[in-house]
């Protein structure tokens, strides 16, 4: 066969391209599969980070629902005329604050 610039094509250069193409499909393959490796552990780690995620959320609800009792009762003492018992009760949360900071040092 010839083409273009007077050269014959032989069996060699076919079998050249042909062994050229297959390590470049070998190449491409191997990328891939990295490829897909990474995908699956991005998708693994979304997972995970979700779960922690609604995870937290039911924390935080659980935590404002005490907080919102708390405050309640809070507003019960008040009202009930107990300023004195308000002070108290400040002093005595900046009292356990304040052991917790030193414990947790």
């Amino acid at each position: 066969m010839s083409f273009r610039g007077g050269h014959t094509r032989g069996p060699m250069d076919s079998n050249y391209f042909e062994k050229h193409n297959d390590e470049l499909v070998d190449g491409l393959s191997s990328k891939v599969a990295a490829l897909k490796r990474v995908t699956i552990a991005i998708g693994d780690d979304v997972r995970e980070q979700n779960r922690l995620l609604n995870d937290m959320d039911t924390e935080f609800d659980s935590s404002k629902g005490l907080l919102q009792t708390t405050m309640r009762r809070l507003g019960i003492v008040s009202q009930a005329g107990g300023k004195n018992m308000l002070c108290y009760l400040i002093l005595f949360a900046l009292f356990v604050f304040f052991v917790v900071y030193c414990l947790a040092r």
